[in-house]
């Protein structure tokens, strides 16, 4: 313990708790004892079963929906677990948000619409949070949602990195896809940390939400593997329809890469009959469990020790400057895996 600091904590809600034990084992400690459950006519009951005054507390809570609760019983409980650690005298008090809900509303896209993520950044921020850390906001602009509290936006290119390399993919015949125009800096990142051999665009017509009216390829894919990359997949339309237009240019396979894997009904169906798709890979984020049971092509990745290095070096007050930058990166394009030895460059997210 430092006398300074306080003990650090990790105290969570509901609504993935699985990958906060994974990341209290990733920096070895264990979870806060809290008690966070429901009253008899719903309203949300929490109780911290052990002093935490002068600690770090990291509420560790990703807005999304799973088994039992939904997005806005999750938003409920992150607001009401960091009102309570400010009320039991935590020193500090940082919001881990792996997913942060409502992201997509984050402008007035019709009249006498609400902008949703404003709205819950200024709740969060109301609260007293001290900071808050989350995974590939589905807009950076959103950091500028949460008025005068440090926002640390990680990014997993790295874990996808890692897992590129056990596919052993060709760089010289590897495109990477982005979905539209908001996604080409995403698509270019991830580009570069795999060694693409190129990035192409996918320009589509979006009648209203989840619903495509047409789409056009920017780029050459033909007897290419693509990596379609976004923030997230939601109902799979969207998805499987850029699946099929890459397969019509004559791709040779079609994976999907994603950090959020909310796949609301029926995107597991979807994806199980798209024949154009080889796999979907997202991570952690929000629990998977029903959705890999029911499509056998979803693949999980962990984001548990990019979160757990994150939280670690906020306590510690250290740079985020270099969060998992100790992963080897890809190969270039027509080189080899063992040409590349680390990265040297700090990630562009650092906001903390």
């Amino acid at each position: 313990m430092d006398l300074r600091r306080g003990n650090l904590r990790i105290v969570h809600g509901n609504s993935n708790p699985a990958l906060a034990r994974d990341v209290c084992s990733c920096l070895n400690i264990r979870p806060c004892d809290a008690r966070v459950g429901r009253f008899a006519n719903g309203e949300t009951d929490i109780k911290i079963l052990e002093s935490i005054r002068g600690d770090d507390i990291f509420v560790f809570q990703p807005t999304c929906s799973s088994e039992g609760s939904n997005v806005n019983q999750a938003v409920m409980e992150l607001l009401l677990l960091i009102h309570t650690m400010k009320l039991s005298s935590a020193r500090r008090v940082v919001a881990v948000i792996p997913h942060y809900g409502y992201a997509r509303q984050d402008r007035k896209h019709a009249s006498r619409v609400p902008i949703s993520a404003s709205a819950v950044a200024k709740m969060i921020v109301e609260m007293g949070v001290d900071g808050v850390v989350t995974v590939d906001l589905h807009c950076g602009q959103i950091q500028g949602f949460f008025h005068g509290c440090p926002i640390a936006d990680l990014n997993p290119a790295v874990e996808f990195a890692e897992y590129a390399k056990t596919k052993q993919f060709d760089p010289n015949s590897l495109v990477v896809v982005a979905p539209d125009a908001g996604a080409v800096t995403r698509a270019r990142r991830l580009g570069d940390r795999i060694g693409a051999s190129r990035i192409v665009t996918i320009l589509k017509r979006r009648v209203e939400a989840n619903k495509v009216d047409s789409m056009q390829l920017v780029g050459e894919v033909n007897n290419c593997v693509c990596i379609i990359v976004d923030d997230m997949i939601d109902t799979g339309g969207t998805l499987c329809k850029a699946a099929d237009v890459l397969k019509s240019y004559g791709a040779k396979e079609v994976h999907a890469w994603a950090t959020h894997g909310i796949l609301t009904d029926p995107a597991c169906q979807r994806i199980m009959e798209c024949d154009a798709l080889v796999e979907v890979v997202v991570t952690d984020s929000i629990p998977q469990e029903q959705n890999v049971r029911k499509c056998p092509k979803i693949k999980i990745i962990s984001i548990a020790e990019l979160l757990a290095e994150a939280i670690r070096r906020i306590h510690h007050e250290e740079s985020m400057e270099y969060v998992r930058q100790r992963t080897p990166q890809m190969a270039p394009a027509g080189g080899t895996y063992d040409e590349v030895d680390g990265l040297d460059a700090p990630l562009e997210e650092d906001e903390w």
